[in-house]
């Protein structure tokens, strides 16, 4: 075990083979959500990795299914994993030394190597040139407004504390929200340099219009739920005119807008001013990795 102040969370769902190996590589107390799988999954882990705790949600909840991790866990930091990613030697610890170091910063966010070739994402690049000032204080990293759920550690009481990942925006592009939400709250979200993990995509994934169909839907959901409604129309107008994806996930977001306007809670302004300057730099905002 490489760091006692830390448990790794999976969330998975069907894919097995691809999990049995990433499990070995974790070098923290790891616990395995699954979600609803039919392939044998929870028995086969079990079998093969003792010390894994797993929990059957017996349904698909998606990335909020992590949240039920976090529940589970007794650490102070939480570091999350798919099941075809995992932290590199000796990043746990330097992840948690620098949360433990800055008390006001909520996630830290690090750097990603995919595949075999081990081809930095260009994400992490995206993340590390963010325009955002620091708002108090001397922080380990650029500040940041976006991250990559399989790349990030988190202080758990300020993640819980925010809800978590939510049965809303499900999957893909449920860090939004979150992010959005820990900086109302008032915590720094950072990129920190160094640490990494290591993504090697599983072959069992979405095709890409039907990744960008859920990313449209998650938009304009998120949107829903925190901005102003001039704003909520910016997002669809655009939405609709990206393509057949796009206006896709618009017509899905409209079955689950009930349950967003429902939790509708207004940003605060500094969140809102973020969120401008992120769109002026970067028209697309700080938002998805290139390999999910």
């Amino acid at each position: 075990m490489e760091d006692a102040r830390v448990t790794v969370v999976v969330a998975s769902r069907n894919r097995r083979k691809e999990l049995l190996r990433s499990l070995g590589h974790h070098r923290a107390p790891v616990v395995l959500v699954d979600n609803g799988s039919t392939d044998g999954t929870p028995d086969a882990v079990r079998r093969t990795h003792p010390h894994v705790e797993v929990v059957e949600l017996g349904e698909n909840r998606a990335a909020a299914g992590r949240t039920v991790g976090a529940l589970r866990a007794c650490t102070p930091f939480v570091a999350f994993a798919d099941d075809d990613s995992w932290w590199a030697p000796g990043a746990l610890r330097a992840t948690a030394d620098a949360l433990e170091a800055a008390p006001r910063v909520a996630l830290a966010n690090v750097d990603t190597f995919v595949g075999d070739e081990e081809l930095p994402d260009p994400f992490s690049a995206v993340l590390s040139a963010s325009p955002l000032p620091h708002r108090d204080g001397t922080l380990p990293g650029p500040r940041i407004l976006g991250f990559m759920a399989c790349a990030v550690m988190l202080r758990r009481s300020a993640f819980l504390e925010a809800g978590g990942f939510d049965d809303v925006i499900r999957f893909p592009g449920e860090e939004e929200r979150l992010a959005w939400d820990l900086t109302a709250r008032g915590w720094a979200l950072v990129y920190l340099a160094g640490p990494a993990v290591h993504h090697h995509p599983s072959p069992r994934r979405d095709a890409a219009e039907r990744r960008q169909r859920g990313l449209a839907r998650s938009r304009v959901l998120t949107a829903a739920m925190r901005l102003p409604w001039d704003a909520v129309a910016e997002r669809v107008t655009a939405e609709l005119r990206a393509g057949a994806p796009g206006r896709l996930g618009v017509l899905d977001a409209v079955a689950r807008l009930p349950q967003a306007v429902w939790r509708r809670r207004l940003l605060p302004p500094d969140v809102l001013a973020d969120i401008e300057m992120l769109n002026r730099v970067t028209p697309d905002g700080v938002r998805e990795p290139t390999v999910p």
